[in-house]
């Protein structure tokens, strides 16, 4: 089996991507730059460098053909001058690892996750985020869709029975356009940015011709670029790319003549309000009219409506229109399912619980209840007997007495 291979630099990317180990695995980290030498510091927080008393450096590579747990620690790159890359964390376990992307991973992806055991186990596996189970996986695989913001945080995943994995953090990048819209009127400004350093911003305009930021359109500045007056050879797909060709998930922005739809660039969350407005660079007091997947579904006077509490059926495209001065062009809105964080997820499984419990609780009292009941109203049988007896001969001295008195009332 291939080693898998780890590619450092000041911008540091693995592949594949993951920096979780099992005891006995092999990996190989190399530094893209000549001359540079892989460096650790390990869990015993002893800094050295490839080769010296671990790995096998070949050029500006490092091969660690038997990995065991003290191989854990930080990895970076170094030149002979000292100066230092971006570092990576490596974490070498005995029996379960998690496998996840070890550098940031871009908004909108899918993001796997696997969970390995150098045990046999036909068990299934179950993953957690923020010590809150996400859920049971047969195959050992759990598939994130669309990641979004709110997908960041520590992931781990266990077997039952033999063990759980160490966590790993995922973090979750993106571009970011400013102001927040896919659609810009003929001269507006617009900033665009990679959340990670060393990317850079990328796009395929509406002929197709695909450049950077700086290659005849845009002013890179650091990973961002301006866009003092854009235009509409400026449409197109925008993305982040790293100098190795990662490329992170795309956002379409069309600049249109007249009128523009302003709605979100990102999917929107089910359960969240989304307001749309309509914008014009020609002078209007008319009212603004909206439509969806071709059909009209409203007007509003302010030019900004808003859909509330949206759900799966809003995803659609949109546009608007004024009256006499033209129709924006079309906007697709996604609406992705709304993630539990670890709070409502705590909510949920307080109430499961309760849902659980509250009738074996309830239907005990009631009978302790009966019980009590009819203990109270029970009465012992010599009682009983004796009380029988005695009313027995109440009725009897009346039953005499009317007797007598009709008998008297009779001869009188």
């Amino acid at each position: 089996i291939a080693a898998p291979m780890l590619f450092m630099s000041t911008l540091l990317q693995e592949s594949p991507s993951r920096s979780q180990f099992l005891q006995r695995d092999s990996v190989s980290l190399s530094c893209e730059e000549d001359g540079w030498t892989v460096w650790r510091k390990n869990s015993s927080g002893q800094r050295s460098s490839c080769g010296d008393g671990w790995g096998k450096p070949a050029d500006s590579s490092c091969r660690i053909s038997y990995m065991v747990t003290k191989d854990s620690g930080v990895y970076w790159c170094e030149s002979r001058e000292g100066a230092a890359g971006s570092s990576i964390n490596i974490t070498v376990a005995d029996t379960v690892v998690l496998q996840s992307p070890v550098l940031p991973v871009m908004e909108g992806q899918d993001v796997t996750l696997g969970c390995r055991t150098s045990a046999p186990s036909t068990l299934s596996a179950e993953f957690f985020k923020d010590g809150v189970s996400m859920g049971t996986e047969s195959t050992g695989h759990m598939i994130l869709r669309h990641v979004s913001r709110s997908a960041e945080g520590l992931y781990r995943c266990s077997f039952r029975g033999v063990g759980e994995s160490p966590p790993s953090w995922i973090s979750v990048s993106g571009l970011t356009v400013s102001p927040s819209r896919s659609q810009f009127l003929k001269r507006e400004s617009v900033s665009l940015s990679c959340e990670e350093d060393g990317w850079t911003v990328w796009r395929k305009n509406s002929s197709g011709q695909r450049s950077s930021c700086g290659d005849g359109w845009g002013k890179p500045a650091g990973s961002s670029c301006n866009i003092t007056g854009i235009y509409p050879r400026g449409s197109g797909v925008y993305w982040c790319e790293s100098r190795e060709g990662a490329a992170g998930s795309s956002i379409n922005i069309t600049v249109a003549g007249k009128l523009v739809l302003q709605s979100p660039v990102l999917p929107v969350m089910e359960g969240q309000d989304v307001t749309l407005g309509c914008r014009t660079s020609a002078p209007s007091t008319l009212s603004a009219e909206f439509f969806k997947d071709g059909v009209f579904i409203g007007t509003e006077s302010t030019g900004h409506m808003t859909l509330r509490h949206v759900s799966r059926s809003a995803e659609g495209l949109y546009r608007c229109s004024f009256r006499g001065v033209g129709e924006s062009p079309p906007s697709w809105i996604s609406v992705s399912g709304e993630e539990l964080n670890s709070a409502s997820c705590f909510i949920l499984i307080v109430f499961r619980h309760l849902v659980v419990f509250c009738p074996y609780f309830i239907s005990t009292l009631l009978m302790v209840s009966i019980y009590r009941g009819r203990a109270k109203d029970s009465v012992p049988v010599s009682l009983a007997t004796t009380s029988e007896a005695q009313a027995s001969q109440r009725l009897d001295e009346d039953y005499d007495d009317v007797m007598a008195a009709v008998s008297t009332e009779h001869h009188f």
